[in-house]
């Protein structure tokens, strides 16, 4: 898999292609990472990608020109390496928000152009003529598409089969199966006091995953209900899971009676 980042702070990405287990996928021949900095498409002496923004307001906007030939660039390097470009995708506090099905698909993908915008905003005609999709990483701005971008790699990176030494662990992340995960403990078995819960100590792996999947209910309708929901739509949901959710319910409404 390619990914291509237009971004005028490419020293950034050395946090995925030189550390962890982006870094070990790159070395295993997995994926790739090219930055193109638009700074180098520039015109003139200080190379400026940015400019006022017509009408007035506050900050810089980033300009067309610049921006384009970087994607074209990136575009043409991934047909030079033998296949289709694949969508340009911009980060933006108004995109799609990003979630694991979208991280899939992605995932599935040979190659993407990430859009690292920066200053208060991109040229919309550039984003209309240039960009396939905007995806936001949360409600909430950072300073620039950076930070997102190195999130959305790590994410699709993680689910290349090799990236992660034990295949598992992607499957049973949080959303793998729509619901967010339970605990977990390791060494020591007691610790300040507190000891692990006996049902993880007792080598009965029927009950060990009963144990887990109970837990991640509880944890996932205390902090995201609306994922429960989601999952009854979508039949993820048994009798036994009802059950589970049922008692919770009842624990709930017996330590608040008001």
């Amino acid at each position: 898999m390619r990914f291509d980042v237009v971004t005028i702070f490419p020293g950034m990405f050395d946090a995925v292609s030189a550390h962890g287990i982006t870094a070990r996928a790159i070395e295993r021949g997995l994926w790739e990472l090219h930055c193109w900095n638009p700074r180098d498409f520039a015109a003139g002496a200080y190379r400026s990608v940015d400019d006022r923004p017509y009408g007035g307001g506050p900050g810089m906007v980033m300009m067309p020109e610049p921006l384009a030939a970087a994607i074209g660039a990136a575009r043409a390097g991934q047909r030079g390496a033998g296949g289709a470009p694949g969508p340009v995708i911009h980060l933006s506090p108004r995109g799609r928000p990003l979630d694991h099905a979208r991280v899939v698909a992605l995932a599935a993908l040979p190659s993407i152009t990430l859009l690292a915008g920066r200053y208060e905003a991109v040229d919309q005609r550039l984003l209309d003529r240039y960009v396939d999709e905007e995806v936001s990483v949360g409600d909430f701005v950072v300073s620039g598409g950076e930070l997102p971008a190195l999130m959305l790699i790590d994410a699709v990176v993680r689910l290349l089969p090799g990236a992660l030494n034990d295949e598992r662990s992607a499957l049973e992340e949080s959303f793998a199966n729509g619901l967010l995960e339970g605990p977990h403990y390791t060494r020591p078995e007691v610790f300040e006091g507190v000891a692990v819960p006996p049902v993880l100590t007792s080598g009965h792996h029927l009950r060990i995953a009963r144990w887990r999947r109970e837990q991640s209910l509880a944890v996932t309708a205390a902090r995201r209900p609306d994922l429960i929901e989601r999952a009854r739509r979508d039949g993820r949901l048994g009798p036994a899971d009802e059950a589970t959710l049922a008692a919770i319910a009842g624990d709930a409404r017996r330590a608040d009676p008001g």
